[in-house]
């Protein structure tokens, strides 16, 4: 669950949940976004298998560069690894479930190997229902299964302005889901991140580029194995 430290500052700005709902104050809702509006990636290779990272602005990297963002550092472990595969940001500030739901064919276009899905802290922060969250992240889960890709799930935990039964049914989502499809959890990505001054931007939300480095070893330690799973089923080596 949050920190103490990041409870204090979520119940200090619970009046403006709605307009943060982990964006900037002129980001648009997944209802009212544009068609055109487009997440920031890498430019794509024609040549190296995908990992598409499906998030809000904590995976789009508001308020650091992006190459500070947590998939671009990912990155740069696969590349240190030799792991050849090619990350993609599909990371759109201000998405809840459902719009990462309503964009998915988009971001599973190409040669889309795994999926790390890292939604939901929108609709915490909005107070959306649990059982909507669960819904539309099991809806994503089975979309990108059915076409073989590799699920990596990424939990995120509920402020406690709504209440300690929907801070438990929020919470029990992630585990439920990852038992329910088999998929590798993520426990919480914001894990030794939430409620740090220093690891925090101003608005006690978004990382720092230190805090995108925790964020990064997060999913890391879960995508790694997955990986290496994944290599030695195909029986391709990592890149010489």
């Amino acid at each position: 669950m949050f920190t103490n430290g990041f409870i204090a500052r979520v119940v200090a700005v619970a009046g403006l949940a709605a307009t943060i709902a982990c964006g900037a104050h002129d980001e648009l809702s997944a209802d009212r976004r544009d068609a055109s509006a487009a997440p920031a990636k890498t430019a794509p290779s024609a040549k190296r298998p995908r990992i598409v990272v499906l998030g809000d602005s904590l995976t789009a990297g508001l308020g650091i560069a992006k190459e500070d963002a947590y998939p671009a550092l990912l990155q740069q472990r696969l590349n240190e690894e030799r792991f050849d595969y090619e990350v993609v940001n599909a990371g759109v500030s201000g998405d809840t479930s459902a719009g990462g739901l309503s964009r998915l064919d988009w971001a599973l276009d190409g040669d889309v190997r795994i999926l790390v899905v890292a939604l939901g802290g929108n609709d915490a922060l909005r107070g959306l229902p649990p059982d909507e969250l669960k819904r539309n992240l099991a809806a994503i889960i089975e979309r990108a299964q059915a076409r073989g890709i590799g699920v990596v799930l990424a939990g995120m935990e509920a402020p406690p302005n709504f209440g300690r039964q929907y801070q438990r049914e929020f919470h029990n989502v992630y585990p439920a889901l990852a038992r329910q499809y088999h998929v590798p959890l993520v426990p919480f990505l914001l894990a030794g991140v939430a409620g740090s001054e220093t690891l925090n931007q101003r608005d006690g939300i978004h990382p720092t580029r230190e805090g995108a480095r925790i964020l990064a070893d997060n999913v890391w330690s879960v995508l790694k194995p997955v990986l290496e799973q994944r290599t030695h089923a195909e029986g391709k080596p990592a890149r010489d």
